[in-house]
């Protein structure tokens, strides 16, 4: 029996929902290691991420027979909230009808780069405004920083001084960049996230080691973008990393490699129904397109992300030397 074009209609849509997450979702470099937090269904707008706080060391000695007065767990509730955001293209019959690409796959994947870049793109934006700043080499202010200051292995250690002191965990999983919802293991380390040209400098590094050196002895999942490692830290090249243009000294660009621990901040879920794909087909609109010319296809998510311990991430500002 053929198929109607009614029944048609939700196979199509959940295509290009499937070509347009698995474009996307391997782009989120930004939102893999974040506390993860669905939207519930016909819900507020509201995020609430919850981080709890550490006992102090019980070193009174029990008494025989006697039940302890005991702890009370410290529970901190921080909110945000989601914003919405989303884009379509246009394209006519005419288009359609004269054109031997794939039009509508190519449109879906060049609106899931789209998505893509605008939640790595709002998640870097919010790291980047943490507190916890380690300016590089002698710098004590943005300003200050020349393109000879760059990420090495001196700024690693520091940086990882500077998390273990405040008891940041070490990351052990990260959100599967996939379209499934779930996380995969990783070798305990903590992870920075970097520029393509930050990486340049760190290559120099004799202490830096490409990924290609550990890569068969990785116990952990190999990490989207990862480049390497340098001390207990294991990198992340992103194009997309922040970079304060012309802040440095004499107008030299400024870069923020963000290095983070556990539970340093928290994201809505990029799975399901967070981001998704709409088609309306020719003549979906009805009088206001009557002669079916106008078709459209887009994108629409809810996101928002927050820092839940300023403690938990370092951003080190550093330049570059090329």
């Amino acid at each position: 029996m053929a198929l109607t074009g009614k029944t048609q209609v939700p196979n199509i849509n959940s295509y290009y929902d499937r070509v347009l997450l698995e474009r996307a979702v391997p782009q989120f470099l930004y939102n893999l290691f974040g506390q993860q937090r669905n939207i519930p269904k016909n819900n507020s707008d509201v995020i609430k991420f919850r981080k709890y706080g550490s006992l102090s060391p019980a070193t009174t000695p029990l008494t025989e027979g006697t039940t302890p007065s005991g702890s009370q767990l410290s529970v901190t509730d921080i909110q945000a909230q989601v914003g919405y955001y989303g884009d379509f293209i246009t394209f006519s019959d005419k288009l359609k009808m004269e054109t031997e690409d794939p039009i509508e796959t190519e449109t879906t994947e060049i609106l899931a780069d789209q998505a893509a870049e605008t939640l790595d793109t709002l998640a870097r934006d919010v790291l980047s405004a943490g507190t916890n700043v380690q300016y590089a080499s002698t710098a004590t202010a943005r300003n200050q920083i020349t393109s000879s200051m760059t990420f090495d292995v001196a700024e690693a250690r520091e940086a990882v001084r500077t998390l273990k002191n405040a008891n940041a965990k070490k990351i052990t999983s990260a959100v599967k960049a996939t379209t499934g919802v779930g996380t995969v293991p990783v070798d305990k380390c903590y992870v920075a996230i970097v520029h393509p040209n930050t990486t340049y400098d760190l290559k120099q590094d004799s202490n830096f080691k490409g990924i290609e050196t550990y890569r068969n002895g990785l116990r952990g999942a190999e990490l989207p973008g990862e480049v390497g490692k340098i001390d207990e830290i294991r990198v992340i090249e992103s194009t997309n990393a922040k970079v304060f243009a012309g802040e440095g000294a004499g107008g030299d660009d400024v870069y923020a490699s963000i290095v983070f621990g556990m539970n340093a901040y928290g994201v809505t879920s990029i799975s399901g129904a967070s981001l998704k794909n709409i088609r309306k087909q020719l003549g979906s609109a009805g009088t206001a397109d009557p002669l079916d010319q106008r078709a459209t296809i887009g994108w629409k998510a809810t996101f928002v992300a927050k820092i839940l311990n300023d403690n938990f991430m370092v951003r080190i500002e550093h330049g570059v030397s090329a």
